[in-house]
């Protein structure tokens, strides 16, 4: 089962409302999704079937009053149950992630920091989550030091003006 993961935009917002109502007991409205997209457009992304159907998605943001040490957080992800176990999650989680380091500088730990008892509608608990991404900040130095010495490597976002 091939998934492609892609940046999400403005036409992908009723989809990724629907993903949510199949998938999650906590629900938003449309306002949640385009705040999402016009505020950190760079941040979300969608996991699409064979046939473009989103079947996954990961919706992100910066911490807008935080001034010494920036940090993103993941506000919602999803995968249909029937691309479950498929890895699909992860690699959201990941594109997200590093979206995060190449744009903005993120230094994100996931690790549980907080629990909200009975949050969610169906009596599920929320996890207040952080992730650590030296990892990514070593993959960015690697691709910053590639770039001045004239040589090819990958752009996951939109940072330094040289798509080529």
């Amino acid at each position: 089962m091939s998934v492609n993961i892609r940046c999400a935009t403005t036409d992908d917002l009723l989809n990724i409302q629907h993903c949510n109502l199949q998938c999650l007991p906590e629900n938003y409205q449309m306002k949640y999704y385009l705040y999402h997209a016009l505020s950190w457009p760079q941040l979300s992304y969608v996991a699409e079937d064979e046939k473009g159907r989103i079947v996954g998605y990961v919706l992100a943001k910066m911490e807008e009053d935080c001034e010494d040490n920036p940090h993103g957080h993941i506000t919602s992800l999803a995968v249909k149950r029937s691309h479950r176990r498929l890895g699909i999650a992860q690699k959201l989680m990941n594109q997200a992630s590093r979206a995060m380091v190449e744009c903005f500088g993120a230094n994100l730990q996931f690790e549980v920091s907080e629990v909200e008892p009975k949050y969610y509608a169906d009596g599920e608990d929320a996890y207040a989550m952080k992730r650590d991404l030296t990892s990514f900040h070593h993959e960015k130095a690697l691709r910053d030091r590639a770039h001045k010495e004239g040589n090819v490597h990958t752009h996951l976002g939109r940072c330094c003006g040289d798509h080529s």
